[in-house]
């Protein structure tokens, strides 16, 4: 027999929405106007949370700056938001898989099916903290729709405890869940449609913030360049190759048959590839060009080594 549960129908997450106390009786196109219309909360608790995001996403890329990690801990559609981001950190920004990491309740299996009680768990979030000897160099942002998750805190309270850096997204005001972490994220969109289902407009406004704070900390390691992904191994497959030419091309004003050479001569490294059609370099020479500027394509580029304003 399970045990009872603190009674959680207070919190925003799990009322019920009253423009949808009719669901069943709608039309699909009605419907979906229903879904639209709500999810026009997303993009307002976004803007509400700009701050706190902000900081968060100084915070991260603080971290990486100084070698640290950031992990994501979460259960269920949060956990596994964490780990989609943290998953694409690699092909994205070519960086090595340690650098963004998720922890979720259950582990693996929890990716394809639910993994009984292990949300309500915090021991074994803290042991797995102490598995991957989180420290005080790293980032910890536990993301909870409803705020309460055991297995979050249980990571994050540990996370701290070891020094590290922590934060909180969640769903619901402070006001309902208050915490003490270091960076507290409140995505506020208000009851779902179908009450208690966080992975619809809850689910989607974390995806934004998660978005935000990995990409924009790519941008402070150099990743990018004029808005553009330009740290990525085009060796992966073909379409990486097409988009690693024509940033050769544009970057360098070589036509595409001279950005495929150089692209090749590079390893399948855009960045490297670039500043060697731009520079007149060889490989060996663009990447200590590269490395002597902090891998900022940027700066590698002028002739001096400084990044005009």
């Amino acid at each position: 027999m399970l045990e009872p549960s603190n009674d959680r129908g207070h919190l925003a997450t799990e009322k019920a929405n009253p423009a949808s106390a009719n669901l069943e009786s709608l039309t699909p196109l009605e419907a979906v106007d229903l879904l639209r219309q709500e999810d026009q909360a997303v993009l307002s608790a976004m803007e509400g949370a700009r701050e706190a995001l902000a900081g968060l996403v100084a915070s991260a890329g603080e971290t990486l700056l100084q070698g640290g990690r950031i992990y994501y801990v979460g259960a269920g559609t949060s956990g596994r938001l964490g780990f989609l981001d943290a998953s694409e950190c690699p092909p994205t920004f070519g960086v090595e898989p340690d650098r963004v990491q998720a922890i979720l309740a259950g582990g693996l299996d929890a990716l394809v099916g639910p993994v009984e009680r292990a949300e309500d768990d915090p021991d074994a979030a803290a042991q797995e903290v102490d598995r991957r000897a989180i420290s005080s160099k790293d980032l910890v942002i536990g993301i909870a729709a409803g705020g309460t998750t055991p297995f979050v805190h249980g990571a994050l309270k540990r996370a701290r405890e070891r020094g590290a850096r922590t934060a909180l997204i969640a769903c619901v005001p402070a006001s309902q869940v208050p915490d003490d972490y270091d960076h507290s994220v409140r995505l506020i969109v208000g009851p779902e449609v179908l009450a208690g289902s966080s992975r619809m407009k809850a689910g989607t406004a974390t995806k934004l913030a998660l978005n935000a704070i990995t990409t924009l900390a790519m941008v402070r390691l150099g990743k990018t360049h004029q808005g553009h992904m330009v740290d990525v191994d085009t060796q992966a497959n073909s379409k990486l190759v097409d988009r690693g030419a024509r940033l050769v091309s544009k970057f360098t004003g070589v036509d595409r048959t001279r950005a495929l050479e150089l692209l090749g001569a590079a390893g399948g490294h855009a960045k490297t590839a670039i500043v060697m059609g731009a520079l007149s370099l060889d490989a060996a020479a663009a990447r200590e060009r590269l490395d002597a500027t902090g891998g900022f394509l940027g700066k590698a580029l002028a002739p001096d080594g400084q990044e005009s304003q």
